[in-house]
């Protein structure tokens, strides 16, 4: 019934940078942390000392056929933005989009009751929302939630030295497009259903834990285009290394079959030439690596003394966390995509 599933949904992230470095700079306010300079996945404003709010929104079309699955997704899709901060959510409001002729409003109450779903299973109060009339059926919600204004996990806190770690295998936007064309195996489908369904929250309590700085959720704009912010905002260079990164099983093959999204072809052309490729890295690969992802991992810069206790900590909710890459003082290209291993 849609376009473009779940983040692939998003607008192209060249079109909206160029959109938003043109308007004009608001007058600076010591309360707010962090805005959209450094396109984190969350605001920042600061309440006291010691405590700031933290404030996301995020809604897009179905990633599944599931109507109940779908809630569930969006759901942790949102507030996964609060984790990658560092913070706690703890409350939401749902935005809905939706036909008001054709489609059974029990279709919506499903959606709805799996958000809720989430909603309650992570202690997120559900304080109201917003409907709108739309051919196509979005559903989302905006999540505030609170950060220690010192323990804040943000774009710009990549340090030269770091590993890079990764929480989820990629490859849900081509994925989702095989379920659309009925070209993904059940297998496939439900693997990645569970990719989605994993929430990050034990990845914000490990961040905590180990003072961690700088890291970010990986969503629409794929790994290399949410790696790209990453390195802009810190000032360095990612060397990533993808030999190493974990991937959904079957989405490689579905890639080399010419599965792909608009959203990646978008997530390409952002990033453009501030990559550079190692000759090895085949296209397939390089469609992976631009897929936007729905409820993706966390991409996090951890002090390299500290890597190997961040990555079993992880593992033990995250099997598949993996160190992808390292962070390097800033080079002519802000990523670097070498075979390592």
């Amino acid at each position: 019934m849609v376009s473009c599933a779940g983040c692939a949904a998003k607008l192209p992230p060249g079109a909206l940078a160029k959109v938003l470095s043109s308007l004009p700079r608001q007058a600076d306010d010591p309360r707010v942390i962090l805005g959209f300079e450094n396109n984190d996945d969350a605001g920042v404003f600061r309440i006291t000392n010691d405590l700031a709010l933290v404030q996301t929104v995020d809604f897009f079309t179905p990633i599944v056929d599931d109507p109940f699955n779908y809630g569930r997704i969006a759901a942790l899709n949102s507030i996964n933005d609060v984790w990658a901060m560092g913070g706690t959510p703890h409350t939401a409001l749902a935005i809905t989009c939706f036909p008001k002729e054709g489609v059974d409003f029990d279709i919506l109450k499903e959606i709805m009751r799996g958000g809720l779903q989430v909603l309650s299973e992570h202690q997120v109060a559900l304080l109201g929302g917003h409907s709108v009339d739309n051919p196509q059926i979005m559903f989302g919600y905006a999540v505030t939630g609170t950060v220690d204004p010192n323990k804040i996990v943000a774009n710009a806190g990549a340090k030269p030295g770091d590993a890079l770690l990764l929480t989820k295998p990629i490859g849900t936007g081509i994925v989702s497009t095989a379920i659309k064309f009925a070209k993904a195996s059940e297998a496939v489908a439900a693997s990645t259903l569970e990719v989605m369904l994993t929430a990050g929250n034990h990845a914000a309590s490990a961040m905590q834990e180990f003072g961690i700085a700088g890291g970010t959720d990986i969503t629409g704009f794929g790994l290399l285009g949410h790696s790209l912010e990453m390195a802009q905002a810190s000032n360095v260079t990612f060397e990533i290394d993808p030999s190493a990164i974990p991937i959904i099983d079957g989405a490689l093959d579905l890639a080399e079959k010419g599965l792909v999204t608009g959203g990646g072809k978008s997530n390409s052309e952002f990033v453009g030439d501030n990559v550079l490729f190692d000759a090895s890295v085949s296209d397939t690969l390089k469609r992976l690596l631009f897929d936007p992802q729905t409820a993706g991992g966390l991409l996090i810069s951890v002090p390299e003394e500290k890597c190997d206790a961040v990555k079993v900590r992880l593992r033990e909710h995250y099997p598949a966390t993996s160190r992808i890459g390292s962070v390097k003082d800033r080079a002519a290209f802000p990523l670097l995509v070498n075979q390592i291993s």
